[in-house]
């Protein structure tokens, strides 16, 4: 792909949600930084909680929203990078050690001790999706980041090892496919999100990335700089939508619009003479209520969603490490008033994050919702850096290795 015009390598992400479909294009820049050059979004409702319930449907989308970002870009997309996320997804520690030849670390050490901590059993029905080095240790020094060309005997690992279900996965891949596109790699969506989001310096104080999408909300830790733990909690913006429809006794599209103009999460941040209409079910009279009413029912989910959030994060036992706080991003993170009430009930610091560190048609793609395509814009680079460069030797080894070596730089280039 990035041969044929090797002046600038064209990327595609694509994330796959429970309520659209996004599909973001980018080239690559002269300073390394990646150019929005098209976006698509079609509505999607052939997904639940992040797993295929209707291929047709989402394929259809896929289709819709790689058009769309193809006229708007003018380039034609072959290959893309697609977020994986929802309930199958889990992740757990593992670790390896290898001894060291020559007595120095070298990169094959380095694959060699991943491998190892690789070979844990993950049951067949399993596809590991990303083994994620927390930290190295040679000779028992630990809170080594990258030991290529220490000395020692014994070099040890602890990954994170995140898998997904095997078939999940396939029906999401199979979707990609029949709208013609191949994939290059699937990424954990949060974890996608997270590159766009939040920088360096907040990895390594600790941070808890809440990716909030309209079917559910994925969290994904950092703790000294890696991921230390990620989960899914089976309800988001979709929930609201269907409140406000019942409370206020309106049609679903309406009660979208709706939580989207007037929506607050914060009753008491609302002005009490302010009023809203409200379109009536079947063929009723719309009516004029205050916009208090509609707050008052988004309040209650709000504050469900967040304290479910609070809990996943005392269970993670990782809240002491958690130095800068937590980070609310996704479509249903723009709602007025979600933060200001983060604040009473989370006891860390809490703010919005969207995409940062791009160019191109910023104004479009700076929104939260697009922070997993985005990401998965960013996670391909970090993986093509290697062809920008012309490292054509290494690129060639790490394919015949499954491509493992391009693997473990795009995690130092990740991670640290």
């Amino acid at each position: 792909m990035s041969n044929s015009k090797p002046k600038a390598p064209v990327l595609a992400g694509l994330d796959i949600g429970s309520t659209k479909v996004a599909f973001v294009i980018g080239t690559i820049n002269v300073d390394g930084k990646i150019e929005v050059a098209g976006v698509g979004v079609a509505p999607n409702a052939g997904m639940r909680q992040g797993v295929v319930v209707n291929i047709e449907a989402t394929t259809e989308s896929i289709k819709k929203a790689k058009e769309e970002a193809e006229l708007m870009s003018g380039y034609s997309v072959s290959e893309v990078w697609v977020g994986v996320t929802g309930s199958h997804i889990s992740s757990f520690d593992s670790k390896g050690m290898v001894a060291i030849k020559n007595r120095e670390v070298t990169t094959s050490e380095i694959e060699r001790v991943i491998e190892a901590a690789k070979a844990v059993a993950v049951p067949a029905d399993r596809r590991v999706l990303h083994v994620l080095p927390r930290e190295f240790k040679v000779d028992g020094q630990d809170g080594i980041t990258d030991p290529i060309g220490m000395s020692g005997i014994r070099l040890e690992a602890n990954v994170h090892i995140v898998t997904g279900s095997q078939s999940a996965i396939n029906n999401t891949v199979k979707c990609v496919e029949k709208a013609g596109l191949k994939v290059a790699e699937l990424n954990l969506g949060q974890l996608a999100a997270s590159t766009a989001v939040i920088s360096n310096d907040e990895k390594n104080l600790g941070v808890c990335v809440a990716d909030i999408g309209g079917g559910a909300v994925g969290l994904i830790y950092f703790a000294n700089g890696s991921v230390a733990h990620t989960s899914l909690i089976p309800l988001g913006g979709q929930h609201f939508t269907h409140d406000v429809a019942v409370g206020l006794r309106t049609p679903q599209f309406a009660a979208e619009e709706l939580k989207k103009k007037y929506g607050c999460a914060m009753a008491s941040m609302v002005n009490e003479n302010e009023t809203i209409e409200v379109e009536g079910v079947g063929g009723r009279k719309s009516r004029v209520i205050p916009r208090k009413d509609l707050a008052d029912v988004i309040e209650a989910r709000a504050e469900e969603t967040l304290n479910l959030i609070a809990n996943d994060i005392r269970m993670s036992g990782l809240m002491p490490m958690l130095g800068s706080g937590i980070v609310l991003t996704g479509g249903g993170s723009q709602l007025d008033g979600l933060v200001e009430m983060g604040e009473f009930i989370f006891d860390i610091p809490i703010r919005r994050g969207s995409p940062r560190d791009i160019g191109g048609l910023t104004d479009v793609v700076k929104s939260a919702e697009f922070s997993t395509a985005v990401g998965l814009l960013l996670c391909a680079l970090g993986a093509n850096k290697h062809l920008q460069q012309g490292q054509k030797t290494e690129v060639n080894i790490g394919d015949s290795l499954n491509g493992l070596t391009t693997k473990i730089k795009d995690f130092f280039g990740q991670i640290f």
